[in-house]
């Protein structure tokens, strides 16, 4: 995808998953890869790798980490209202930019 999208969606966020295999399970944002469109959520979406020893990793074997799931299959959960809303923008006075929930119309943004 050469056209980087974009997404309303930060690292430690808390999200619902949506669709697949971890449906209704919620999580923490680790990671996210704008131009790919995905995030890595804590815990969900366990993958194995099998990993020979290197300089890094002095244990080889298979070892379980997140794999990554694609925007379109998390929702926000709001801190406030506590459900999964769409994300909406709103300047206030001072001219900053911030994330709101649709919802209850509650500030995402923690700065």
């Amino acid at each position: 995808m050469n056209q980087l999208a974009r997404v309303k969606i930060k690292k430690n966020d808390i999200v619902k998953v949506i669709t697949g295999k971890e449906a209704g399970k919620k999580g923490k944002i680790l990671m996210v890869f704008p131009g790919e469109q995905r995030v890595v959520v804590e815990k969900l979406n366990i993958v194995k790798r099998h990993t020979r020893p290197t300089q890094k990793v002095r244990q080889g074997g298979i070892i379980e980490k997140e794999g990554r799931i694609h925007i379109s299959n998390v929702m926000l959960v709001c801190n406030k209202c506590d459900k999964t809303t769409r994300v909406a923008m709103k300047i206030l006075e001072n001219g900053k930019k911030v994330r709101t929930c649709k919802k209850c119309g509650e500030i995402l943004d923690r700065d």
